[in-house]
């Protein structure tokens, strides 16, 4: 049985539509939070970690998609939608410990990228299924979120080298 005829398609966009920015909203607040937190190599590797098992979704065959209209995906997510989050995203070294600056436009940046990304939604699930839109989204999503991470891992060590955490 597709998630389509459970719902109605209608139905399953808005609470689709509606996930969507609850989660982004959800995520800036704890990314704000988060700057007054230090950084830490698990801090940063985790979270495209934890992603990552939502790959699992192409499991189920109403997701799978054709495969370079995924590595379209992801390579928008990582050439395009990444950049602004690796803009605002700075290191500062406080008593020996690492912090991401404060940015005044990070949460307008997150926002931005939230309303864009509903837009495009919008769009894409018009020409394609609501989960092949969930697959292609997610894709999206997971080259942002690892090019991002990979750009604060690389910054974290250059502040931070690895033997100035051993001492």
């Amino acid at each position: 049985m597709d998630v389509t005829t459970i719902f109605g398609p209608n139905t399953l966009r808005i609470l689709v539509t509606v996930m969507t920015a609850f989660i982004a909203l959800s995520v800036i607040f704890v990314r704000l939070k988060a700057s007054s937190r230090p950084v830490t190599i698990r801090k940063i590797i985790i979270p495209p970690v934890g992603m990552a098992t939502g790959a699992l979704m192409f499991v189920y065959p109403p997701t799978r998609i054709p495969f370079w209209w995924g590595l379209i995906a992801f390579a928008v997510g990582w050439l395009l939608f990444s950049y602004p989050l690796i803009k605002t995203t700075k290191f500062e070294l406080k008593d020996s410990e690492v912090y991401v600056q404060r940015s005044a436009g990070f949460a307008f940046i997150l926002l931005g990228l939230l309303v864009l990304r509903l837009l495009l939604h919008e769009v894409v699930q018009d020409y394609v299924s609501i989960p092949q839109t969930a697959g292609i989204f997610f894709l999206l999503a997971f080259g942002m979120i690892t090019r991002w991470r990979l750009y604060m891992l690389r910054e974290y060590y250059n502040i931070n080298p690895p033997q100035a955490q051993s001492n």
